[in-house]
């Protein structure tokens, strides 16, 4: 990318240098419009030079405008005036700043010596910089200072920019345009420019070669540091195309430290390796930049014992099989079987009945494109029902479900999911149930319809915006998804569908605190919901405080939820190991309510709406994730609950 800058000031010869330690070797500077006489850059270099030696003998001269006329120090004379002569763009007051010698100081021949080769160092005039001490009746003096000023910077042309544009270029550089050419501060807006590719990621980006014009326009040559070839070393399971997927920059791009870092990310999280680092060599050959993926492979596959409690298994118990690097190809494999005591905290609608699960799933994280996945999954589930009151809830199925992440929008996400369900539910407690209806005067034929199941095929889209600064202490951004849930009925049962909506906002407090704002909302879109599939209040990631569906049930609801996150107090400066650092105290206010109440919520009395308040943690468990415990008291009574409080147990930030 190339743009032409120039001014309108008077055209003089250009004289530029620039050492660059970074740089492969020094500069070479071309004037294709001079031949026999010295180039401007050359004479530029070679005054560098007597600037760096700093010699006396390389210092201006004082003169006198005779012998008779020679001021000794020793004549104890003052300054009465200082005059400076032969500036045309370097403001006179700046002159003046550089001196030592004042008016009113008195005359010393090796001051004013110094304050001449600081002139000269500044940069910005020749060595024909001369004092002329001019005695005054008086036996005072008035010194005439003349300057000769370099020629001016009448313009840039940058070249060899493909990352950065010329605009932002010409930023670092608009300030020396109109102004002599100045060595030092040319050198100080390379480095910027440097600089300001290596803020953006782009840290091997290098000026490499600057040429003066007989017109006085500096052309600046910009060698960005372009990939030549991404290697991969390390890897005996994994096959080499699986890496380099996992890696966005390809050969003939600019190299980006961020987006390696990303693509370094990248290949960490799909758990095949115990560490990856990159190394970057220089290809002589090829004048471009050879990248090297230094991998440490780690055992993927694994047989899983584990115990552990929540609030929709209760105390459970597990095993499982996985492989993260299914035959060395990214892909995931997984089969876990789990039975657990049933869900915690539950009133006295939840059957107390264990909670059966076996689920087996497959992940292609690269299906078709490096942006896009594939899963499988297929589940059998049997627990106590918390929808349907008293009763058994068997469900079987399996889905597709393609996830892609959209390139030309940031930080959104889409997934696609289609699949058949059978939901079955059976009766529990025969007897409790009748009683239940006899006591409300509801008719036993409605047992029927909450019973209602039926076989179903679902399909899934949602989309899914996320610009978390990070997962594991959120403190700024958005996480936000919308999705559809539409369910075709092959049975007897009716079809329904219904959509969903979830938006959290974080916002910093502090050094290390959030606030997070929540807001949900959800309703029927077609056909009657069965009571299964109905909205519920109350539980982990609804109303806690309350138990699992315990505040109401319908065809709809909304809540909000308000919550206070920090560290524990002066923790930080007691240890440095990460989880404990990682651990934040929780203070949290939910509200919500419920539209279209079933039939659940007149049996038990439930009032269909509750506000609740209390305090939690927040735990990050490497390899398992963010786990959330939390107490909370409900502020409106339940018949249940009445003004006790419960904990509930959940996982991340649950969407």
């Amino acid at each position: 990318m190339r743009r032409f800058y120039k001014t309108s000031l008077i055209s003089a010869l250009v004289c530029i240098l620039f050492f660059n330690e970074g740089a492969a070797s020094a500069f070479e500077f071309k004037n294709p419009f001079k031949k026999k006489n010295k180039s401007n850059v050359q004479k530029l270099k070679d005054k560098n030079s007597k600037i760096q030696e700093s010699t006396e003998e390389a210092a201006p001269a004082i003169y006198t405008q005779s012998e008779e006329e020679y001021i000794d120090d020793t004549d104890a004379v003052h300054i009465r005036d200082i005059e400076i002569y032969g500036n045309n763009l370097i403001e006179t007051s700046f002159i003046k700043s550089q001196l030592s010698s004042k008016e009113g100081y008195p005359f010393n021949r090796k001051n004013v010596a110094n304050d001449l080769n600081k002139l000269y160092k500044s940069g910005y005039f020749t060595q024909n910089i001369r004092a002329l001490p001019i005695k005054l009746d008086n036996g005072n003096v008035k010194l005439r200072i003349i300057v000769e000023e370099n020629p001016p910077i009448e313009g840039f042309m940058i070249t060899g920019n493909e990352s950065l544009s010329t605009y932002e270029i010409m930023e670092v550089l608009k300030d020396l345009e109109g102004k002599p050419q100045n060595i030092l501060a040319i050198n100080t807006a390379i480095e910027s420019i440097q600089e300001l590719y290596a803020g953006k990621g782009y840290i091997l980006a290098k000026v490499t070669n600057l040429q003066d014009d007989p017109d006085n326009i500096i052309t600046i040559k910009i060698n960005e540091g372009v990939i030549g070839d991404i290697k991969v070393e390390g890897n005996n399971k994994t096959k080499d195309f699986i890496v380099k997927r996992n890696i966005l920059q390809t050969p003939g791009e600019v190299y980006n430290e961020n987006l390696m870092r990303a693509d370094i990310m990248r290949l960490m999280g799909t758990q095949a390796f115990k560490d990856v680092q990159r190394e970057i060599k220089f290809n002589e050959e090829t004048g471009l930049y050879d990248i090297i993926v230094q991998l440490d492979e780690q055992r993927t596959g694994r047989v899983s014992l584990g115990v552990g409690i929540d609030s929709s298994s209760g105390f459970f118990g597990s095993v499982g099989f996985g492989e993260n690097n299914f035959r060395g190809l990214g892909q995931k494999l997984n089969l876990n079987v789990m039975a657990g005591t049933g869900i915690l905290m539950h009133d006295s609608s939840v059957l107390r009945r264990a909670n059966l699960q076996a689920e087996l799933s497959f992940l292609e994280p690269h299906f078709k494109s490096e942006n896009q996945s594939l899963g499988f999954r297929a589940f059998v589930r049997n627990f106590g029902s918390y929808q349907v009151p008293l009763a058994i809830e068997e469900r079987y199925g399996g889905d597709i479900t393609i996830s892609r992440v959209f390139k030309n929008t940031k930080n959104l996400s889409g997934n696609f999911g289609i699949g058949v369900e059978n939901v079955h539910l059976k009766e529990g407690d025969w007897g409790k149930i009748v009683n239940l209806y006899n006591s409300h005067g509801v008719s036993l034929s409605e047992r029927e319809k909450q019973l209602e199941g039926g076989f179903y095929v679902k399909a899934t889209p949602s989309l899914v915006y996320d610009t978390r600064d990070n997962i594991i202490n959120t403190r700024r951004g958005v996480l936000a998804k919308i999705s559809l849930e539409e369910a075709l009925s092959f049975s007897d049962a009716d079809s329904y569908g219904k959509l969903n909506g979830v938006l959290k906002k974080f916002i910093p407090a502090g050094r290390k605190s959030s606030l997070v704002l929540t807001a949900r909302a959800g309703g029927k879109l077609n056909g009657d919901l069965p009571e299964f599939a109905a909205y519920t209040l109350g539980g982990p990631y609804s109303l806690r405080g309350f138990n699992v569906a315990e505040a109401g049930s319908g065809n709809g609801f909304m809540m909000g939820s308000a919550e206070f996150r920090f560290p524990i107090p002066f923790l930080d400066r007691l240890t440095t190991n990460s989880f404990l650092n990682n651990i934040r105290i929780a203070g949290f206010v939910d509200g919500g309510k419920v539209f279209g109440s079933t039939l659940t919520d007149r049996l038990y009395d439930r009032p269909g709406y509750g506000i609740t308040a209390g305090v939690g943690v927040r735990l990050f468990v490497p390899g398992l994730g963010a786990i959330n415990l939390d107490y909370g008291i409900p502020l409106t009574n339940t018949k249940g609950s009445g003004s006790g409080g419960f904990f509930t147990f959940g996982m991340g930030d649950y969407l």
